[in-house]
């Protein structure tokens, strides 16, 4: 799981909203960096850490709501709190339909804001450590070889060696032996973890 420590990306046309918060959110602990504009902020390098990005709706170039669509695809891991100072419904309606963690009005309290900061940074954390897991998965399947990736699915849908040895035209005895190099190999400790593993790849779809 990433180790970077935790930040807070603010973007918000105001100077005055950007110095209080980046303050707020200091003193709180965390890492911050703000942004004046959407453009400034889709320049920047993503973070490799859990981050969360507090947004205004109005913005001078690209709207909150459109960047929140910009991003979508790029910066999964990176859940968004919508501030502003003219909340209504469509617009709080599309943002969370899009994902958003919270929609505040201003003004709102610190402790609200701070609460929700909180929650995000933590939702990011577990969204990182899931993105982790998955790839290290993905090494360990694609460290089978092509005769162990065939046992493996054959396995994994209910067959039994001998009738995986016929699928493949080889003996119960070299099916076992590919077996044991696939449950090495994919760290699985029973055929059902090695199952759950097959369905988090997506190669065997749960019934």
């Amino acid at each position: 799981m990433p180790d970077a420590a935790p930040t807070v990306y603010v973007v918000d046309d105001d100077c005055s909203v950007r110095e209080s918060l980046e303050g707020l959110i200091e003193i709180s602990g965390w890492n911050v960096r703000t942004f004046a504009s959407a453009t400034a902020f889709l320049d920047s390098a993503p973070w490799a850490g859990p981050s969360c990005l507090v947004l205004d709706v109005g913005l001078p170039d690209l709207n909150g709501l459109d960047l929140q669509d910009r991003i979508a695809g790029e910066r999964g891991e990176m859940p968004i709190i919508f501030i502003t100072g003219h909340g209504d419904v469509p617009s709080t309606v599309r943002a969370m339909k899009a994902g958003a963690r919270e929609f505040l009005t201003k003004p709102f309290g610190e402790d609200v804001l701070l609460t929700a900061i909180d929650a995000a940074l933590r939702r990011s954390q577990a969204i990182l450590g899931e993105q982790t897991a998955l790839q290290a998965l993905r090494d360990r399947r694609s460290s089978l070889s092509r005769r162990e990736c065939e046992v493996m699915d054959l396995v994994v849908s209910g067959l039994l060696n001998k009738q995986v040895g016929g699928e493949l035209g080889i003996s119960e005895i070299t099916v076992k032996a590919h077996r044991g190099r696939v449950m090495e190999k994919m760290q699985a400790r029973s055929l059902a973890d090695l199952v759950r593993m097959s369905e988090r790849l997506g190669l065997h779809p749960a019934a």
